[in-house]
């Protein structure tokens, strides 16, 4: 979240300096100043990237006339604003009456809206809507049917999803419920919630056969997720999650490390002996930013959801901020296996390697400590 907010900070000091660049060489000193204070409020594992694109948009800035320098935002935004209107085209022909649009906003790979409407019963509703530049297929399907599948466990707050499809001119977009979010849970009470989540029967077919992925391919935050169905969970985690995310690092040294972990662990067999793992509806990106309360229930969205093992859930911890009291919570249901502390650092590695691959940085340093305390050395 403080990446994103901080992209937008730096997007707009662009467009503001942009308007009376070559005017005068201050404006490329501010622009480096601005770059810099930027840098030092953000984290060493992104700062420079964003210092190194704050320079180059700069010169370039210099090299361009003011028209020139909007024509490419502008197109952009008509492009976002036609998946909008998709969106809205389809709410309109399904008999919803829209009202007034009520915020946006947006990330790397999403815009956002919420409206007013009235739906076909008459109700008033909010709703959310989500329009990105790739087809449903590959953004929001994943997305749509995961958030189905964690309300089916019934055990805590997820928005209903409304519907979600192409837009003619490119892109796609997802309509929702809007919650209206209000801190925290309480986080016993969340604790708890979270594990008969865990403990729910399984929607999908497969999964209440025993097997472990997802009824589609999903993203976790930018990057693909493959969910194909397998019977062993080691196998699965060790292909379809661990495997996937060394490959696309490109780096002979982790998967070098990786292969020693294989070595040692037979495979990761050996992490799970005397461990029964049954699949388990998962949210999958379970971290602070996708989690809150509304109407004094604890609520989770923006999922990566699949069916695993309920400890993969917590991966994202570290980035999650669960108390004492969340895991007294979710123990007294849901006891403490042996091994969980060496099983957690294969968990915290799969996210550890999906940061790497899209923010690089410090990141890859956290992926070879973790691989290194798997492989015993």
């Amino acid at each position: 979240a403080k990446l994103v907010t901080n992209t937008m900070r730096v997007s707009s000091f662009h467009r503001a300096s942009t308007a009376s660049a070559a005017r005068t060489v201050s404006t490329a000193l501010l622009l480096l100043l601005g770059a810099l204070l930027i840098a030092a409020s953000i984290p060493s594992t992104d700062a420079a990237a964003l210092t190194r694109s704050s320079l180059s948009h700069g010169r370039a800035s210099a090299r361009m006339s003011q028209s020139a320098s909007l024509a490419r935002p502008r197109a952009a935004h008509g492009r976002a604003s036609a998946r909008m209107s998709a969106a809205t085209d389809w709410l309109t022909a399904n008999g919803w009456t829209l009202g007034k649009e009520q915020g946006g906003g947006g990330s790397d790979w999403a815009s956002f809206s919420s409206s007013s409407v009235t739906a076909p019963d008459g109700t008033s509703r909010r709703l959310f809507i989500k329009a990105a530049r790739r087809p449903a297929q590959e953004m929001f399907a994943g997305e749509a049917l995961g958030l189905r599948a964690l309300r089916a466990g019934g055990a805590l707050r997820v928005p209903e999803v409304i519907h979600y499809g192409d837009a003619s001119g490119g892109g796609s977009f997802l309509i929702m419920e809007h919650l209206e979010l209000r801190g925290s849970a309480n986080p016993a009470e969340f604790g708890r919630a979270m594990a008969q989540l865990h403990l729910a029967e399984p929607s999908s077919e497969p999964a209440r056969a025993g097997k472990f992925g997802f009824d589609v391919e999903n993203t976790i935050g930018g990057t693909s997720q493959p969910n194909g169905w397998l019977d062993d969970w080691p196998e699965f985690f060790r292909t379809r999650r661990i495997g996937h995310q060394i490959r696309l690092t490109g780096s002979d040294e982790l998967a070098t490390l990786w292969d020693t972990v294989l070595d040692r662990t037979s495979g990761l067999g050996a992490l799970f002996e005397g461990v029964e793992v049954k699949p388990s509806v998962l949210h999958g990106d379970l971290w602070s930013g996708n989690m809150a309360a509304t109407a004094n229930e604890p609520c989770i969205f923006d999922p990566a959801t699949y069916f695993g093992h309920h400890e993969a859930e917590w991966g994202m911890s570290w980035c999650a901020s669960l108390g004492p009291a969340f895991w007294s919570g979710y123990r007294e249901l849901i006891r403490e296996d042996p091994g969980f502390a060496e099983r957690r650092n294969l968990y915290e590695l799969y996210h550890k390697l999906n940061h790497y691959n899209m923010f690089g940085g410090g990141y890859y340093g956290d992926s070879v400590r973790l691989m290194t305390r798997l492989a015993g050395k």
